[in-house]
């Protein structure tokens, strides 16, 4: 068991996060507190994956002795008052999987309290048992039931909330919404009584932080008196959703055993996958656990007819705030399925997304219902190519490949002749060019207003290495499924001949974008990490020393422990705090800011330069720290680019597990004693690429 801080502060900087694998989830401080608006013990996915509404804010329970009481929750209030300070009984935390465990200690007395949602469900439990106990006492709980029902990127006011409250027994309390959807509340060990009132003034100082509103209204709308034991479990079951069933109430012990069986099906499933890694660390088994809280089921009613799933998969970006994206989705795709040992779901993934391919592009954004898709993404389409390539090497269906093929083969002859934003080929050099004035196309896409932050309108050379990269992904399947590969060859060469343009003569690496607009002046030539990707993809367009170049570069001016920075230091528009309100923030997000998915392409890219897959692993390791700290068990979005680094951004985030996770599992194979000589060098290295042996700056802080 890990104690946790005294301190107030940090035990609110810790959080839990937990999903049902329908786009709702459930979410904390360690503290018991509220920090964000975003914090809550169900956020329903009234519209799956989407439409995600708050419904349970809080359940504060206080421990009951006779004349004595504790209470197991901490409020903050708009006044600055911390009242109550219950994070000060707090004995131990720690997480059983994904699972939030707290001992609190109050004299005599210990309780064990416990909270997750069964998956596929819009449902919470939290519950408690006795862990410790005075002869002859007669402990209970009395539970504070407070609601909410709000999107969720909101906060909630005095009387914007007025649900029917109806009693079924005296254990089952309802909440009828506006909409007609019901908020039920069960009791397990005791009984429920309404008692309404409206509770104001909750402080939320992250959304001050952000610049956001940052005060919360919320509805009490009753209690729960619960007699505590130590051989059974009581607490409280909520569910949201239309014409819930009365009489079902589902045992606790049985709930939280499919819960804990769940979990370790997930290692086993991953451990199994790969005999060949004789040892999986804790901090890698908690990313696969990680992993599968981004995963979720798309209803098939907001697909495509041409869909050929029954029922459709996709990725969040990331908690609380991200649905799911489409680059998003391909980047993190391999990490969160294939290195967890679940091919079967990139499949449905895929496959689903292949419904949405249009003109050759994938959506940015993927559509809740009634929406048209967004297409201003240059890179989804290619990374879509490389969540193929994965997939393929991971299952060898070429059942499946037959059949998207096609699809393929239009992304390709999309990109040669061109479709939306300017995206397409320039013939006289095989690159592709993508931009227009006003949108942002690649994954530095923040955008305040009418500005644009990074435009990047040209070439940029990730664009150019995924398409370097796709074309070669293409001749091998077209080889694969006995078609002439021939002409994806010749148009790969003639792109890598022309990709020889992004090599800059001073030896600093890669051109971020090539041929600007006028009044771009150094635009293309600043420092950025894009350029790790024409080493760390399967196929590289670059020959050794250009290699070695780029990771020296990256390693130099860019790499963090948890990440790399997306602007040099040294560069006058460099930002190395991400903080302040919207326009501060949006300003920073690729001006500095590290980016934690970037770590697990260093960490690919260092071991094809130097061979050494144990210190290319090494690389990684801070983040065992990290899953301990901010969102526990998972990984941040985001990190300042200055020291000490604090982690910013969405608290968990798909690709900063996926990538991290897929890095290691690529890198433990290629140490194991049996793995294939391309398992050990991970690519179809390019003609002359060999090991350049260790950088010369190996540590994360060397800059």
């Amino acid at each position: 068991m890990t104690k946790p801080p005294a301190d107030l502060n940090l035990a609110e900087q810790r959080e839990w996060w937990i999903a049902n694998g329908r786009g709702g989830y459930a979410a904390g401080t360690v503290a018991g507190s509220l920090t964000r608006g975003y914090h809550g013990l169900l956020t329903a996915a009234i519209d799956p994956p989407l439409g995600r509404r708050l419904q349970i804010a809080k359940l504060d329970a206080t421990l009951m002795d006779g004349d004595r009481h504790w209470p197991l929750f901490t409020n903050r209030w708009a006044d600055g008052c911390v009242e109550p300070a219950g994070h000060v009984l707090i004995d131990s935390f720690r997480l059983d999987g994904r699972m939030p465990l707290w001992h609190w200690a109050c004299d005599d007395l210990v309780v064990e309290q416990r909270i997750w949602m069964p998956p596929g469900e819009d449902s919470v439990w939290s519950v408690y048992r006795l862990l410790r106990s005075r002869p002859g006492a007669v402990p209970s709980l009395r539970i504070a039931l407070l609601l909410a029902d709000h999107d969720h990127h909101h906060v909630g006011h005095t009387g914007d909330f007025d649900p029917i409250l109806t009693l079924d027994g005296d254990a089952r309390l309802t909440a009828r919404c506006s909409d007609g959807h019901d908020i039920a509340l069960t009791a397990v060990g005791g009984s429920l009584r309404i008692d309404r009132a409206w509770i104001e003034r909750f402080a939320l100082p992250i959304e001050r932080e952000r610049g956001l509103p940052d005060q919360q209204d919320l509805l009490r709308v009753g209690f729960a008196e619960l007699s505590l034991s130590a051989t059974a479990w009581c607490g409280i079951l909520a569910t949201v959703g239309p014409d819930i069933e009365s009489d079902v109430v589902s045992d606790p012990e049985q709930a939280l055993e499919r819960f804990r069986q769940q979990d370790r099906a997930l290692v086993r499933t991953a451990r199994t996958h790969y005999k060949q890694i004789p040892d999986i660390p804790a901090w890698v088994e908690q990313l696969i656990l990680a992993a599968d809280s981004f995963l979720i089921e798309r209803p098939i009613g907001a697909l495509p007819a041409r869909q050929p799933q029954a029922k459709g998969m996709s990725v969040i970006a990331g908690y609380p705030w991200f649905g799911d994206w489409g680059r998003d989705t391909m980047i993190a795709l391999p990490g969160l399925t294939l290195a967890t040992g679940q091919p079967e779901i990139a499949k449905r993934i895929l496959e689903t997304f292949a419904g949405f391919v249009d003109r050759g592009m994938l959506p940015n954004r993927f559509p809740g219902a009634g929406e048209t898709p967004v297409y201003n993404t240059v890179d989804a389409a290619l990374w879509y190519i490389d969540a193929w390539r994965a997939y393929i090497e991971a299952s060898d269906d070429l059942t499946a490949l037959a059949r998207v093929f096609p699809i393929l083969e239009s992304i390709v002859t999309h990109y040669r002749e061109g479709t939306r934003y300017g995206i397409g080929m320039d013939p006289s050099d095989g690159l592709i060019h993508a931009g227009e004035p006003g949108v942002q196309l690649t994954w530095m896409d923040a955008k305040v207003g009418d500005w644009v932050v990074t435009p990047r309108i040209g070439k940029p050379v990730e664009i150019n290495a995924l398409w370097y990269h796709g074309l070669r992904v293409m001749a091998d399947f077209a080889e694969r499924l006995g078609r002439d590969p021939r002409g994806y060859r010749s148009a790969a060469d003639r792109t890598r001949a022309g990709f020889a343009r992004f090599v800059r003569p001073d030896g600093r690496g890669l051109y971020d974008v090539l041929d600007v607009p006028e009044g771009s002046d150094g635009e293309g030539a600043r420092i950025r990490p894009n350029q790790i990707f024409a080493v760390s993809l399967r196929h590289s367009p670059l020959d050794a020393p250009a290699q070695a170049s780029v990771v020296e570069v990256c390693a130099h001016h860019l790499l963090c422990p948890y990440g790399l920075r997306t602007l040099a230091q040294e560069d006058p528009d460099y930002r190395g705090r991400y903080e302040g309100d919207v326009w501060s923030r949006d300003a920073a997000y690729h001006q500095g800011t590290v980016w934690a998915w970037l770590l697990g392409h260093y960490a690919l890219a260092e071991y094809r330069v130097t061979g050494d897959a144990a210190a290319a692993q090494a690389r990684l390791a801070p983040i065992a720290d990290h899953l301990r700290d901010a969102g526990l068990g998972t990984v941040s979005e985001i990190f300042d680019g200055d020291p000490p680094h604090h982690p910013r951004g969405c608290p968990a985030q798909a690709w900063s597990v996926a990538c991290i996770l897929d890095a290691w599992t690529q890198l433990a194979v290629s140490r194991s004693p049996t793995a294939t000589a391309q398992e050990r060098r991970l690519q179809s290295a390019p003609s002359g690429a060999r090991p350049h042996g260790r950088l010369k700056s190996a540590s994360p802080e060397a800059d």
